[in-house]
């Protein structure tokens, strides 16, 4: 083998590699949501949100008010899907697989939870009207019927130091949005200070409207 090649590894490898699951840990995976999942969704904000199909994956952020992914019964969630850079790689990815992966992320908790099941896109009115935002209400909904269901430990968390302040990044050490706009869709009239401003304004005031990436 080419010293430049690394070693590719089968089941049997990784079986040698890594210990199995502590039994308790299988036992606390479930397939449907419990009482204690249910406090954990109505305090959730953020969560990404893993697709696929033939033609590629994607994993997308959501984020919302607290609950914004509700639970419909013990084995659906739903949650509106808002407008954002409109390549809707998700919903075109259910529409031919509908196999989707959930991760919750709760700032300041040493914890994840995770959703795995099947998904739908539904457009029904009695379902957007609930899961309206303030007086907006959503073009469609992701529905998700739920396959297993489980919490995560936080080490990566921990691993990356995302809760320390000190791990907060200075902006001002990358490329701005402008500057990776300009470069990388290879525009030249295109005022880049003009395109930050109007980015940064609408992160904070346009949640609703159409991302300028």
């Amino acid at each position: 083998m080419d010293v430049n090649t690394p070693k590719l590894c089968d089941g049997d490898d990784l079986d040698a590699l890594y210990s199995p699951p502590a039994e308790m840990l299988l036992r606390a995976m479930t397939k449907h949501l419990t009482d204690y999942h249910l406090d954990y969704l109505k305090i959730a904000t953020f969560a990404c949100i893993a697709t696929g199909r033939d033609g590629g994956l994607d994993n997308s952020p959501r984020g919302g008010p607290p609950g914004f992914i509700r639970a419909l019964d013990r084995k659906t969630v739903a949650f509106g899907d808002w407008p954002g850079n409109n390549r809707i790689e998700s919903m075109r990815n259910l529409v031919e697989d509908d196999r989707i992966g959930l991760l919750f992320i709760f700032p300041g908790l040493e914890i994840f939870l995770r959703i795995n099941g099947r998904a739908s896109i539904s457009t029904d009115p009695d379902l957007l009207e609930k899961l309206k935002e303030g007086q907006r209400v959503p073009r469609t909904a992701i529905v998700v019927t739920i396959g297993e269901v489980l919490f995560h430990c936080g080490k990566a968390l921990n691993r990356a130091r995302l809760w320390d302040e000190e791990s907060r990044i200075d902006k001002r050490s990358v490329p701005s949005a402008g500057v990776l706009m300009k470069a990388l869709a290879q525009v030249d009239d295109f005022d880049i200070a003009e395109f930050n401003e109007h980015y940064d304004h609408a992160m904070r005031n346009d949640l609703y409207g159409s991302d300028p990436v």
